[in-house]
Order: C-alpha cells, then structure tokens, then sequence
C-alpha cells in the first residue's frame, strides 16, 4: 500500500498532527481525537504522527473489543514500557498505578482519581527529556478504566510535554466520552483524491466519471475504495462496463469481507474464530484453543495469504477491526460457544481466571453460579484496582447468571456502588432498580433503599432522599433483633447499630440540604433511642445528631450540651474526613462559624491526605466555604473551581450546586456583578428543581450581598428578608443565620428599623450559645446600627476589640470599621473616624472587595482626607490553580505531594511556582510561607 492510497486528501488532518507535534515539543500539553467511521484512514493518520513525533517519545496502544470489560487493559497495554518509571511518583500515586497496572496486589478501594493522577504524573516522567506521544487507536474499545484516567490527564495537560493522540469511531458514545477532548473529523476523500486511491489499488487508473460515482457510491471512505478497486474490472473502471448496482460498499464492506471468509477451508475459519473471540492476539494462547478443536496451526496460513490478518512471532492481528466482525458475524451461536469454552480452559491453565470467567460467561446457556461467582470475584479484583466502572459491568454480568435471587440483588446492589464510584451515576441508578425489582421481600432493601438515598441526594431531588432515608430508617426501627440479624447477614448488636446510625446520619445530611428542621427533630429522637455507641466515632456522630435535633427543636440548653460534649470529643488526629465535616456544622448550630470554618478546612486537608478523593467535591464545599467565612475569598473562589470541575466530572450535581452558590458570594463581594449573576442563576437552576434549599439559599444571599455592596439597600432587604420566609427545599436556617448582619444593614439603609431590630432579636437567640470572640463581636455590631447614637460606638469598638487577636477576620473587621467611621464622621468627630475609615478602606482593597473599598474611600474623602486606592494583596494577583499550589507549598510541601494532592504532575507544579515567584516578589519556599502566614 502506497503513502498515496493511505493519505491521499489528508492535507488538513496532517496538519492538524503537526501542530499538535510542535505544541508537544515546546513543552505544552497537548490532546487531540481523531473521530470518523470505520475505515476513514484513522489508523493511517496515527502511524504518520507516530513516525513524525520524533525526538519525542511514543507510547501505543490498541482498544480491543474483547477487553472493553477488563479494568485497565488499555493502560497496561500503554504504560508497560515506562513502567520503571513509577517509583518516580509520589507515595501514594505509585501505590495506585501499581495496583491498576497488575505490578503489585492492590491495597484495595483505590480511588480512581488516584489513580488517575498517578497515570498524569508517570506521563510526565515519561515526557522527560523530549517530550511524549500518546498514540491510542479504537478508543471506542478502551475499558472505562483507562478511558477514565486518560481523559482525566487529557484534561489537565500543562507544561509537561506530553501529548494524547486518539482516534476512534464517530458514535454518539464516543462524541459523550471525547467531548472535553479538541476532535476532528476524518471525513469521506473528494472525487479527485478518491481516483487515486483507486488508481492505486486498480489495474487500470479509472476515468473521472467512474472514479466520481465510485466516490459518491462509498462516500469516499478510503477502506470501501480500496475493496472496491479490488473487485471491478477494467472494462468497468475505464466506463466500457456498467458498474455493479449496487455496490458492495457502505455496509456491504462487512459482507465483502464474508464473502472471502466463507471461500476459505473449514478449519482456517474455525482459528479465525478464535482469534476474533480472543480479541488480544495471543497467537500462543488462539493456537492453543484451536488445537482443542482439531485446528492445527498452518490452518492460519490460508487466511494470512488472503491478506486478512498479519501473524508476528509476538502475536496476530486482523487487518481491520471489520474483518474481525466479519468472522463473528458468520459464525453460528453453537460455534461461538465452543470456541468461548476453549479459550477459557486454555485461559484458565494459564492462571487468568478472570478471563476465563468471561468466556464461560459467553459460554453459558442459562444461570450458573460458579461462573457467576467467578465473575463477581474478578469484578472485586478490578475494583480493588480503582476500575469500578468494568466491575459495575462484570457485576451485572455476574447477576444475569446468578440463579439465587437473594445473591443476584446483592450483585446488582454492588453493581451499582460500583458504577456510581465509576462515575457512571445512569448505570447506577439502573442496576440498583434492577437490585431492589431482584430482591423482592427477602433482599437487602434497607441496604438499598439507602443507596438509592445516597444517589439521590448527590445528584437528584434531596427532599426525596430524606423521604427514601427516613422510610429505610423506620423500616430497619421496626425490625425485631431477630429479623436485624438476619437481614443484616449475621451482624453483631453494635455493627447493627452502626448501620442504623448510618443511615439517620445519611438522613440528617439530606434534612440538613433540605433545610427540614422537623425532620432533624425526628432524627434527633430516633438517634437518642439507639443504645450508646462503644465506638468513639459512632458515639460522637449520635451527639452530633441528637443535638442538632434538640436545638432545632428547642431545647437550647439540652441540644448546645449534647453538640458541646460531640466537639468536646474529636481528636486532635484520627477523624476522617466526614466526621470532621459534622463537627463543622455542629460548631457552625452553636452560632460559631469561625470554629466551624476550622473543622472544615482540617477536613479538606485529610481528604487530601487519605487518598480518597472521591469525597473531596463534597468535602471541598465546606472547605470552601470556610475559607470563604476566614476572609480568604480568592483561596475560597479557587477551591469551588477545583470542586466544581471534579463534582462535573463525577456526576454529583448538587455539589456542583454547592460550588457554584459559593462562587456567587466570592463575585458578589469582589462586586462582579456579571459574574455573580452567572453563578447564582446556575446554582439555582439545580438547587431549585433538586429542592436543595440550603444551596438556594446560599446562592440567593450572594445576591441580596452584592445589591447591598452596591449601596442598593431596599434590593438588599427585600432579597435578605426572602430568605426568612423561605420554606425547607427553597431555603434554610443556616442561610437565614449566616446573612442576618447583612440583613441588618441592609434594613438600616432602607430605613426599616422595626426590622432591623427584629432581625437583632433573631440573631441574639441563635447565638446564645456561641462562646466564641467572633460571634460575640458579630452580635455586638449588629446592636450597634439599631442602638441610639451615643451607645452605638462603643459597640462597635466592643466589637473591634473581639476581633483583633482573628487573623480570618480580616473583613469583619474591616466591615465594623467602616460601619464604626461612618458613624463618627456623621457625628462630624471627622478626626477619630479617619483611621478607622483608613484601616476599612486598605483592607477592603487587599481582600479584592472593591464596591467596599470605594465606599470606604467615599467616606474618607467626605471625612478630609483624600483616600488613594490600596494596592490589591499580590496574592490577588495568582490564578486559582497558582494559588491553590502556592498555599500548599507554604504548609512546608514539597513540589511532589503538592502535585499528589491537585491531581497535577510535578512539571506543572514546578512550572507554575516559576510564574508565582516573581508575582509575590520572593526567591524562595521560606519568603513564600512568611508571606502567607
């Protein structure tokens, strides 16, 4: 075949190869999709780019149709000749790469983005010194594994010289999977490129007539030209003969491919079929199978001579993945199944059982439970490996032939926990349908009822969740110790204490989104009647909710001693990250959002830490927020960024909601009215319908901030005083409690004081159990814009003096010094209010807060001094992911755990401190944590 007849007409996709090459070899990541259908010349266009990549370094692999179920095959097959390059990662990538790589036992439940951001670094590393070429053909065929963690690189490619070339069929699944991916389509050759090929291929060059209906006829596809040049005549091809009506071409291509398989010997066919059905070309292992059938190996050479496979010492390959359908095709069931009985043996005698449970599977002519149990174990084997995405689909394999209906729920019950940590949230949904339909009335169906619970409130209704959770939480109450023990397969009275607190905890987070206080009430009671836990976790998470539920139902006193004694409670280490997140909104109840911001943050740090990030969207919105409520409002925006690509990723659409509520308020304080309009539509547009009313409410808040930054003060209140009214799934207290200060002010400036002082009354009763300075110090301010005018400034110096030893304060108190200078200068005391109208201004410009700082520089002027605007914080000045890196780095990590916890590789660490240094004006990691301590 000639570089004629294999890229003739490919002028504009070489070119687009080779400027993907050159952004390789400056350094830059690079991705690109080649889409188009079968026999379209991808495969062509990939060896081109494969021989002009160099110097860089290429790496190739196959998707393979009998893989497409095998946990990392794809990456296997990609990464084997790095692979000595993995103990160049960070400890906890390495582990995870080589577990999904087979190059030790998997620790078991890697988290797939660990492993993702592992197979990112070691692409890296590879890179090193010219640059990498990543060269992945019939991507379509990848298993979701690989597909997942190389779309995951794809999407965070930097400066690391490393470049992801792939090619696969244009379908609508492959366009979903590729959509983040750079794509171009290899369409059909025009007439004059298709006279060509043909040419080439012909024993005469066709005239342009017949060479322009030949190009019509096949769509130019340059697979369909060279089969049909091989099957007219030159009589035909020179328009002396009519040509064929119709031609074999478009889906006929298959059965011109049938017709050379049928003219074959028996027994040359039968090895094709096993070769088709063992799909990897283990020539060792196909002739192996076949000598089980009475196929001898020259059997092969009849089909070799016919052009339809190349045979290497190192393996066998079809020509093109249609002849390979071609053979499956014309085979009938009878002769699949034994050729599937084969290879498992053979596979079996090699000691790859669970490949040889997937051809018994294929084998199977109705249930069996040892081929099903077979599948389940190697189902747990690629989700130990971090592929939960293939053990999902091995799992409801496995189910389909399990003939117990209990153990085919269980299956399908695991299915769906797999598919939905797979990120493949539909799949779940389905095979959890499937679970409870199987389970009838002797399954798990508390253990199902709050997984459908789970799926619904990360990406569904919330109200609904709570519903599910509260009926499953009823459902195992009413359960005698009897029926516990037995629905829980053997469980003792603690562990089934445990699973009930569980799933009233599960509860308690969907009430808690809802903003149903009478539901956290129920929760409340129903954990204070569980015997006490012996298990220190489980003790302080039953606190936790029967707190909660005493104060929102209110027992002050009962539920701020039971929250007390939880916070009491938590180790300095040892807490995961969840449970860090419950004491961050025990302590945020109390009226304390300062302690709360702290448990927050320390939980997104040991979700970071642990290696299972799965969590880190969710755990990333408090995170966020607490940064957020700490004056950090860039570090704060940077995180949701990050949270919310990785909740996108996921599938968790309410975390996205959460995230994009924060955004809001971050744009609303920095006045970016454009922007905090965008966010806060979109978070509503999910926390709406979802009925999430904590996110509604937050996501409303940052609106009512920005009217009331913006001097817009009945906007303000008319928006904060919505909020009081708003009813569980269209708001929540939290969101009423956290805006009341606003709420005040903004009643103030709109002159309605009978609601200012409401609002006050409000917030004195809320915090009547906070201890701490910060929340004293927002009570003491909010008493001063209703008190009459000589007590109002000493309040808000009360309020000044609380502040002063809270380095997260820094708006607050900037907020109360402007509140307190407008105050002074309206009593024409221009003189006192000058510093503090200076301190707010300054402040307000290095936190980013702009519509702040101009009306604290208003004031200052008004006062006689002519105010200048403060040069923003250099920290303001770093985009998110600087300054998402630039703050680990002053925690005292190095480049490579600063990259293990972003997901990032250690180039592009390296590579972004390079910009930041000069930014902040420092030379080193020591000047850069001073900077930020």
């Amino acid at each position: 075949m000639t570089a004629v007849d294999r890229l003739a007409g490919r002028e504009r996709e070489l070119a687009a190869i080779d400027d993907f090459l050159t952004g390789v070899r400056s350094g830059t990541g690079q991705a690109l999709a080649l889409r188009g259908e079968p026999g379209a010349g991808k495969t062509a266009l990939l060896l081109r780019a494969a021989e002009r990549a160099v110097p860089a370094r290429v790496l190739r692999a196959t998707g393979a149709e009998p893989e497409a179920q095998m946990a990392f095959a794809a990456l296997h097959q990609l990464l084997r000749p790095v692979s000595g390059l993995v103990d160049a990662l960070p400890e906890a990538q390495r582990e995870a790469v080589r577990g999904a790589l087979g190059l030790a036992a998997p620790t078991g439940g890697q988290d797939r983005f660990l492993v993702s951001a592992g197979v990112l670094s070691l692409l890296a590393e590879a890179a090193v010194p010219d640059g990498l070429v990543c060269i992945v053909d019939d991507f379509q065929w990848v298993d979701r594994a690989s597909a997942d963690a190389l779309l995951f690189a794809a999407r965070r490619l930097g400066a690391d010289g490393v470049g992801l070339l792939f090619a696969a069929r244009d379908t609508a699944e492959a366009r979903h999977m590729l959509k983040d991916v750079p794509s171009l389509t290899v369409a059909g050759l025009g007439a004059a490129d298709a006279a060509l090929v043909l040419a080439a291929r012909s024993a005469v060059p066709p005239v342009p007539d017949v060479a322009a209906l030949v190009a019509a006829a096949t769509g130019g596809n340059p697979l369909a030209l060279r089969e049909t040049a091989g099957l007219l005549t030159p009589e035909q091809l020179t328009g002396r003969a009519p040509l064929p009506d119709p031609l074999p071409v478009g889906d006929g291509i298959g059965a011109v491919f049938g017709e050379q398989i049928a003219r074959l010997p028996g027994p040359t066919r039968l090895v094709l079929l096993v070769a088709a059905l063992e799909g990897l070309g283990d020539l060792r292992l196909v002739l192996r199978a076949a000598a089980r059938l009475g196929a001898a190996a020259d059997a092969l050479d009849a089909a070799e001579a016919a052009g339809l496979l190349d045979i290497q010492p190192t393996g066998i390959r079809f020509r093109h993945p249609l002849i390979r359908s071609a053979v499956h095709a014309g085979a009938g069931a009878a002769d699949r199944r034994a050729v599937h009985r084969a290879l498992a043996a053979e596979s079996e005698e090699a000691g790859d059982t669970g490949r040889g449970a997937r051809h018994r599977a294929e084998a199977a002519l109705g249930p069996d439970e040892n081929i099903a149990a077979e599948l389940a174990a190697a189902a747990g084997l690629a989700r130990a490996r971090g592929g939960y995405a293939d053990a999902a689909r091995t799992l409801v394999r496995a189910a389909d032939l399990t003939p117990d209906r209990r153990t085919r729920s269980l299956r399908l019950k695991d299915a769906a926990v797999a598919a939905w940590l797979g990120g493949r949230p539909g799949q779940a949904r389905s095979s959890l349908a499937a679970a409870r339909e199987a389970a009838g009335d002797s399954g798990p169906s508390a253990e199902i009822a709050q997984l459908s619970g789970r799926f619904e409130l990360h990406s569904g209704d919330a109200a609904e969740a709570l519903r599910t959770f509260l009926t499953a939480a009823e459902q195992m109450a009413g359960q005698t110790p009897g029926q516990a023990a037995e629905h829980a397969s053997g469980q003792t009275p603690e562990q089934t204490t445990r699973a009930r607190l569980s799933i009233l905890a599960d509860a308690a987070e969907a009430a808690s989104y809802v903003g149903d206080t009478d539901a956290a009430v129920l929760i409340g009671r129903r954990a204070e009647a569980l015997p006490e836990p012996g298990d220190p976790a489980d003790a302080f998470l039953r606190d936790v909710l029967i707190g909660m539920g005493a104060l929102q139902g209110g027992d002050s006193h009962g539920g701020a001693q039971r929250l007390r004694r939880a916070l009491d409670a938590v180790p300095d280490d040892g807490f995961d990250a969840v449970l860090l997140l419950w004491a961050a909104a025990a302590a945020s109840l109390l009226g304390e959002g300062d302690v709360g911001a702290r448990f927050a943050a320390r939980a997104g740090r040991v979700a970071r830490v642990s290696g299972m990030v799965g969590t880190l969207p969710v755990v990333l919105e408090s995170t966020a927020t607490a940064e957020r409520m700490n004056s950090a409002f860039a570090l704060s925006a940077a995180l949701s960024e990050e949270g919310l690509a990785l909740a996108r990723e996921t599938g968790i659409t309410n975390s996205a909601a959460a995230h994009l509520a924060n955004l809001a308020v971050c744009a609303a304080v920095r006045g970016d009215e454009t922007d905090a309009r965008a966010y806060a539509h979109e978070a509503l547009a999910i926390a709406i319908p979802h009925r999430l009313g904590l996110r509604v409410g937050v996501a409303s808040y940052a609106l009512g901030l920005l009217d009331l930054g913006l001097g817009r003060f009945e906007q303000a209140h008319e928006r904060l005083t919505a909020l009081t009214t708003a009813g569980p799934g269209a708001g929540h207290p939290a969101a009423v409690w956290g805006s009341t200060a606003d709420r005040v002010e903004a009643a103030v400036g709109a002159g309605d004081m009978e609601a200012a002082r409401a609002a006050v009354g409000f917030l004195e009763r809320w915090s009547a159990n906070a201890t701490s300075p910060r929340a004293r110090a927002l009570l003491a301010r909010c008493r001063a814009l209703v008190a009459d005018d000589g007590a109002a400034p000493d309040l808000l110096r009360h309020s000044l003096d609380l502040l002063a030893g809270d380095p997260g304060a820094a708006y607050d108190r900037a907020r109360t010094a402007l509140l307190l200078g407008e105050r002074l200068r309206r009593e024409r005391r221009v003189g006192e209010a000058r510093p503090h109208l200076r301190h707010a201004a300054e402040a307000f410009g290095r936190l980013g807060a702009a519509p702040w700082e101009r009306r604290a520089l208003g004031e200052l002027r008004a006062a006689g001094e002519a105010g200048d605007r403060a040069e923003p914080a250099a920290l303001t000045t770093l985009t998110a992911q600087e300054l998402r890196i630039t703050r680990l780095v002053a925690e005292g990590l190095s480049n490579r755990d600063v990259a293990a916890r972003l997901f990032l590789s250690t180039r592009t660490v390296e590579y972004h401190l390079y910009k930041v240094y000069p930014k902040l004006g420092v030379t080193s990691r020591t000047e850069l944590a001073r900077l930020l301590a």
